[in-house]
């Protein structure tokens, strides 16, 4: 069980960065995979980026090169570095807990998500 707070949304222009914050009310460091999801007006949920408790990042392939994902155990938050931001990315973005609740499930927590708008 972990309940996850994200921050850090705004309006930024194209070519601009910003930086997500996910707070989690528990330790992290031995959640199976922490990720960011995105979902644009009228789209499906669509994965962004994960981690894992061994420090593996995984991307999509409209997001590499582009976006960074990383945490801080000690704060309990993950952060998505998003840099060099396009208008395709403006979508409400959600933190992810997938947590192992046996030897062979898990369980996805999500948080409330927060707004990115990529406009000039």
């Amino acid at each position: 069980q972990v309940q996850l707070v994200e921050s850090g949304g705004g309006l930024v222009q194209p070519g601009g960065s910003l930086r997500l914050s996910c707070a989690a009310s528990r330790n992290i460091a031995t959640i199976y995979i922490m990720g960011w999801y995105r979902q644009a007006p009228g789209k499906e949920r669509e994965l962004v980026a994960t981690l894992t408790s061994g420090a593996y990042a995984n991307y999509a392939d409209s997001t590499k090169g582009r976006f960074t994902i990383s945490r801080d155990n000690a704060k309990n938050t993950v952060y998505l570095q998003m840099n060099s931001l396009k208008p395709e990315d403006t979508a409400v973005y959600y933190c992810n807990a997938n947590i192992r609740t046996d030897w062979s499930t898990t369980r996805d927590y999500w948080g409330q998500g927060t707004q990115v708008i990529v406009s000039s």
